[in-house]
Formats: structure tokens, sequence, C-alpha cells
């Protein structure tokens, strides 16, 4: 599909020593600034979907693209570079570094990746400190270590870290599981409407159903995936 994010065709994947696919999926096309919600039950595949989508699992089989590339055809080296350039990562435990301060933890990404960094309009720190502010993040809180956040505050760091620089696709890993409904809620709107202010694609996924609202689309993995539900990873 002409101007497809992630374009992915006779994808087979077994995990290292095993001869049983946990994935089997003939084809998926997300666009480019598509927001797409993902869902699927404990032991469907989820995060073995993010791992090939974000090229840190690669393939035996078929072909998952990214911008045009294919994962399996960079070394992995490459693969590295190209992740720290154009996704962005919300983890469902937000993985943020805990002795770093907010602002350090959200620049990680442009440390890592000068095209990304060149991205940040008016220079990284300055962008680090509009997506913090949208975010709803106080501005007292921004020099604080990490590790002294809230659950909800650190959320918000994990998703400007993901959004800054401008990546062409972000990729959420459950990131509100551990969140009351109403932070919950909001941290879906800011996320969605950061996302469309940058022209990042969007995948998002969650075993929860009632986040689909507001999603371009919504993808089943388990009616995607040919593997039998008994056969696939617990997610």
């Amino acid at each position: 599909m002409a101007g497809a994010a992630i374009a992915i065709a006779g994808l087979r994947y077994a995990w290292p020593g095993t001869h049983e696919a946990v994935l089997d999926l003939p084809a998926l096309d997300i666009a480019a600034s598509d927001q797409v919600f993902v869902q699927g039950a404990s032991g469907c595949g989820k995060s073995t979907f993010l791992g090939l989508v974000a090229g840190v699992l690669v393939a035996g089989r078929g072909q998952v693209r990214v911008a045009g590339v294919d994962w399996a055809g960079l070394a992995p080296s490459e693969r590295d570079a190209r992740r720290a350039a154009t996704l962005g990562v919300i983890f469902q435990q937000f993985n943020l570094l805990p002795y770093l301060s907010v602002v350090d933890n959200v620049l990680l990404p442009c440390r890592l990746s000068a095209s990304r960094a060149g991205r940040c309009e008016g220079g990284m720190l300055a962008q680090a400190r509009r997506l913090l502010a949208r975010m709803g993040l106080p501005e007292p809180a921004w020099t604080r270590p990490a590790a002294r956040l809230s659950v909800g505050q650190q959320q918000r760091v994990a998703a400007a870290r993901a959004l800054i620089g401008g990546p062409d696709l972000v990729l959420a890993d459950e990131p509100t599981s551990a969140l009351d409904s109403d932070t919950r809620d909001r941290f879906m709107a800011l996320l969605r409407e950061q996302c469309t202010a940058v022209g990042s694609t969007l995948v998002f996924v969650s075993h929860d159903r009632r986040l689909a609202q507001g999603f371009d689309r919504v993808v089943d993995l388990p009616a995607l995936n040919r593997v039998a539900p008994t056969a696939a990873e617990v997610a």
C-alpha cells in the first residue's frame, strides 16, 4: 500500500529454538499518520507483534516494513540506529531512568539520534519543555529525578520521551494499565492529540477494548493471527 507506515506480508514468527509459530499474519497495512488500536486478550501475541514492528525481533519468514524499510534487511547496528531515529515507544512499565531528571529522561532519544534532535523545533530542550507542559506536568517537577514522580506523572514523561523529535511511528504497549479511569482518559486524549500535532503514526496495543474510542481503526490481532490462541505467547 502506497504511503504505508507499516506493511506486513506473509509474517511467521517462532521463538528461537522452537518450531511452533506464535504469530502468523498474512497481511497488515497501516497508513502513515493513522492512529490504530490493536486489541487482544493475554496470550494472543501482542508483545511479540510490537517487538516485530519495532525491529527488536526479526521474523524468520515474511516481511515487516516500516516506512518502506524491511527490518530483516538491516544489520543489528543499523536497526538500532533506525529505531532511535524513527520510533517512539511507550512501555507498559514506562522504563524511565530513575536517577535522571524528568527533562533528561525526555531528551534521551535526541541524545541517541542526531537526526531526531535536528527535528526539534527551537532546539531539543525547548521541545522537551513544550511537551512536558502540554502533557500537564507542573514545571517544578521537571528537574526532579523520575523516581520521585507519581505513576501518572511518570506515564506523561514516558509519552513526552516517545514524542520528542517527531518520530514517524509511536508504539504504545498497554501504558494505561496502572492508572485510574480519569487519569487514563486524560492521558489517552493527550497522546492522540500530540501524535496528531507532530504527524506520528500511533499503534496502541491493549486488552481493554474500552480504550478504542477515537482511533481511526481497530485491529483484532487474534482474528488476524492464523495461530491458535493456545499456541501463542503470553503477552
